[in-house]
């Protein structure tokens, strides 16, 4: 951490900030209308598109990214909040739209804090700088003998003081200032504590509103008869019987399928079921994940690109004393979150107005372009809360289908799915195969490492390579490459993107090599690692908390893990158990997580074990299956998720650190599968290549 006393010029603020000088005054749009812009007045101060002070001195905080169970709604404001010294309680927090001083609002790759901790630190630095300026103008005092602290400014020597909201009207009329100072961390009062969810109570008792309970005045409802195979297309269509369905106003066809628009969802849902439709078979009316499984393994035969290339792998193998070679594969895994996709569209006056639970509403903005071929400044999205997202919400399907259906209404018109057909018609985790190698010298030395990766064809290959090279052991020979080949099925990012697979093939064939050579897996990390003490971090701490090497009772044992995944480090101690019917059983984990200055423990801790959770799920449960060009899933019947029961214990140990903070929702979930693999097969004698395992 390096600005313990730093300071910013004007220019330099508005460019981190916002990218344009427009969004020192105005930028804060809120409400549901997308026609409020807070301003500068005697009433309110707002110093910047992130806040806004009121004369009642309540401070309202606009957050640019979208909270989707990661609690970004309270550690952002925290942020904020210190260094404008503010009081805590007078905090207000308003879900920011669509708005291009915002810069990219996508929320993903565990970037938000990342991206907004200097930002926010200077937002509020700047505020509080003039609130200051303001009341030792209006005390004619030097402004150095001033000081705020938690929403009221102080004269040191009269004692004098006024709260925040007496002075946002004086404050309002002074130029920003050419220089802001930032805190010293060490003197930080709200960043680093644990501070309960600004929007907790709202989620107990109902009345937070997710996308799902979007209403507007005279809204319609719809529903979708999608098409039911890759490359199916409509061949014939009978609406009479669905049109004589009360409540049931129109059937449109659009591009995911035909629609049935309706006063309420009932009305759609049942003139739905009343549609007769005739779909051609397509091109993929036989694929199934047997064929695509021998694809991706028959694509290992040949390599499209190598991504890392370092000494002689072949001579090394050559060389070797004992090798490994083991082949990996794991299948697609759909987001499935609790609160289906759904979105709101209606054209009025010229514009084309959206309401969306979107983690990338600028995506939205571009479907919504595409679609109507309006400008830029007739286009307006709002962004929702959404009950989860895990990036099935980056993508802008549905926002794509509730505006083609709405060109075909006056009314607004939101587009709804039930979990069968959000389940049916994912963007998926990409199914995988690896084939993997390594090989030790006669002293127990790691001396290659080769890594061949098979997926789905991808425009960006971190899709499917991701964390393949950042492994980071001290390997001097190692080769890693891929191949893509060309499938049908909708791909996406899932929760840390490629990280679930290639940590999963990074830590078990590593463990593996331990096993040939007779050496302890938390040892050899410690050799390979012994240059990067932010790993090694955290693998000491994971092996000190879970007492590693201390005999477990009989019937358990113990597996390690360790990954670095967007710009944090994690280390997983799974401990299981084997039940006498060979059911194997999570008994604990223990995780230890570096993310730089933590803003707010309480919710690293919620982050660790929801990923936990998540990628046990996968571990355990997880895969979408193609059968005859579609997917078999449809419902939690058939795509479980963890039980209660099946919890294991979830310790979670912080690593104190000044370092620039990162996130904690994705980093998690890479190291759990396996270590949980590991553990099971230091129990059992097996190792699992495939997953899910149960």
């Amino acid at each position: 951490m390096t600005s313990q006393s730093n300071t910013l010029n004007r220019r330099d603020f508005i460019k981190l900030s916002t990218g344009s000088t427009a969004a020192l005054v105005l930028g804060l749009s809120w409400s549901c209308d997308g026609n409020r812009v807070a301003k500068a007045s005697n009433a309110t101060f707002s110093p910047n598109a992130y806040l806004e002070i009121g004369s009642d001195d309540t401070v309202r905080i606009v957050m640019p990214r979208s909270e989707m169970g990661q609690k970004i709604y309270t550690s952002l404001p925290m942020i904020l909040a210190e260094e404008l010294e503010a009081d805590w309680t007078k905090v207000k927090v308003i879900q920011g739209d669509l708005n291009e001083v915002f810069g990219s609002q996508s929320t993903g790759g565990s970037a938000s804090i990342r991206t907004q901790y200097d930002i926010l630190r200077k937002a509020g630095a700047t505020a509080k700088t003039m609130l200051i300026q303001a009341a030792a103008a209006s005390w004619q005092v030097p402004v150095e003998k001033c000081y705020a602290s938690e929403g009221v400014v102080y004269h040191k020597d009269s004692k004098r003081k006024s709260a925040y909201g007496k002075l946002v009207g004086q404050a309002a009329k002074l130029p920003v200032p050419t220089e802001v100072t930032l805190k010293d961390p060490r003197k930080f009062k709200i960043i680093g504590k644990a501070y309960k969810s600004l929007d907790g109570r709202s989620k107990v008792d109902g009345s937070l509103k997710y996308g799902y309970d979007f209403h507007l005045p005279g809204m319609l409802t719809a529903v979708i008869s999608r098409i039911p195979r890759y490359g199916s297309e409509l061949e014939g269509m009978d609406d009479s019987a669905a049109l004589t369905v009360p409540g049931v106003l129109k059937v449109v066809k659009v591009s995911s399928g035909v629609a049935v628009i309706a006063k309420n969802s009932y009305a759609a849902l049942e003139g739905r079921k009343k549609l007769e439709l005739t779909w051609s078979p397509g091109p993929h009316a036989s694929l199934n994940s047997s064929q695509i499984s021998a694809d991706l393994n028959q694509a290992l035969d040949r390599t499209d690109a190598i991504i890392r290339d370092d000494g002689d792998v072949e001579q090394a193998r050559r060389s070797a004393t004992k090798t490994v070679d083991l082949t990996f594969e794991v299948p697609y895994l759909d987001h499935a979150p609790q609160e289906p996709n759904n979105c709101t569209a209606h054209f009025h006056d010229g514009i084309c107005e959206i309401w969306a639970p979107s983690q990338n509403p600028g995506n939205g903005f571009n479907a919504a372009k595409r679609i109507t071929g309006l400008n830029d400044h007739e286009i307006i999205i709002h962004t929702l809360r959404m009950g989860g997202g895990f990036g099935r919400r980056l993508q802008a399907d549905y926002v794509a289908d509730a505006v083609e259906v709405a060109q075909h209404s006056d009314s607004p018109v939101k587009v709804i799915r039930t979990r069968d057909e959000d389940i049916k018609n994912g963007f998926y985790r990409p199914a995988s195969v690896h084939r993997a190698s390594a090989g030790v010298d006669q002293n127990g030395a790691v001396t290659f490492w080769q890594h061949q990766i098979s997926g789905p064809a991808a425009g960006w290959h971190g899709m499917i390579t991701g964390g393949a090279t950042e492994h980071a052991y001290a390997i001097p020979n190692q080769k890693i490459s891929y191949s893509m080949s060309d499938l049908p099925v909708p791909i996406g990012a899932w929760r840390s993107v490629a990280n679930t697979q290639t940590a999963f093939v990074n830590e078990c064939l590593l463990d593996e090599i331990a096993i040939k050579s007779d050496q302890d897996p938390v040892e050899l990390r410690r050799r390979l690692l012994k240059d990067h003490p932010r790993r090694l971090g955290v693998l000491n701490l994971a092996a000190e908390k879970a007492n590693w090497g201390k005999k477990l009772p009989d019937g358990h044992a113990a597996g390690v893990a360790v990954h670095k995944s967007f710009q944090s480090y994690v280390a997983i101690v799974a401990e299981v158990s084997q039940e006498k019917s060979g059911k194997i059983r999570v008994e604990k984990i223990t995780a230890a997580i570096d993310v730089g200055t933590v803003i707010n423990p309480d919710g690293v801790r919620s982050q660790v074990e929801g990923g936990v959770i998540m990628a046990l799920t996968a571990a355990l449960y997880g895969e979408i299956t193609i059968e005859k060009g579609a997917v078999k899933q449809s419902n939690f019947h058939n795509y479980p998720l963890l039980k209660f029961s099946e919890t294991p214990v979830i310790e979670t140990h912080i690593v104190k650190s000044m370092e620039k903070p990162t996130g904690a929702g994705e980093p998690p979930v890479p190291p759990t599968p396996p270590a949980l693999l590991n553990a099971i097969c230091a129990l059992t004698g097996e190792r699992i290549t495939r997953l899910p395992f149960s």
